[in-house]
């Protein structure tokens, strides 16, 4: 299953995170999304330098396995446990709550934020918009449908199974 998610879950935008923010500012406001999320050190660093500001940050201080200096949230934070490799319930009920009660936050984790993509992609509201670094290649926007909504809780769903 590690294949099917090397391959990116929205459009790949190539080259310099800086551009790539430019970018992205003109897709967050052609699209006014109803949330915003981040997931990674890397892109939610240049997101949030670049004055723009996620509902959602999640990150684990690692980029491409090192760590990383602790990132600074100025909002509500909260820390959770999400090992490589797994989406935990509890990552999963943290990242509900917040998009239900319309809570900005930052989400530590203590293990891996990587697949945490997924369960965004199955609760936030279509035409969210969720950001997040694809190694070595550049930034991925997924723009929430209905099709990739469903494909993340059939992906979901298979996880649990195997």
């Amino acid at each position: 299953m590690r294949i099917e998610l090397k391959t990116p879950l929205g459009e790949l935008f190539r080259g310099d995170v800086t551009d790539n923010v430019v970018v992205l500012r003109e897709i967050l406001e052609e699209k006014k999304p109803p949330c915003f999320a981040t997931v990674g050190d890397y892109v939610t660093f240049y997101v949030i330098e670049s004055g723009l500001h996620p509902d959602l940050a999640v990150v684990d201080h690692r980029v491409m396995r090192q760590t990383v200096e602790p990132f600074k949230f100025r909002r509500e934070k909260v820390t959770v446990i999400n090992p490589a490799g797994t989406i935990k319930a509890e990552a999963q009920r943290v990242l509900r709550d917040a998009i239900t009660l319309k809570k900005r936050l930052g989400v530590v984790v203590e293990g891996e934020e990587d697949l945490l993509v997924l369960p965004l992609m199955a609760m936030m509201p279509i035409g969210s918009v969720i950001v997040y670094g694809q190694p070595r290649e550049g930034m991925v926007v997924v723009t929430l449908t209905e099709e990739r909504r469903r494909w993340a809780k059939d992906f979901m769903a298979e996880m649990e199974e195997n």
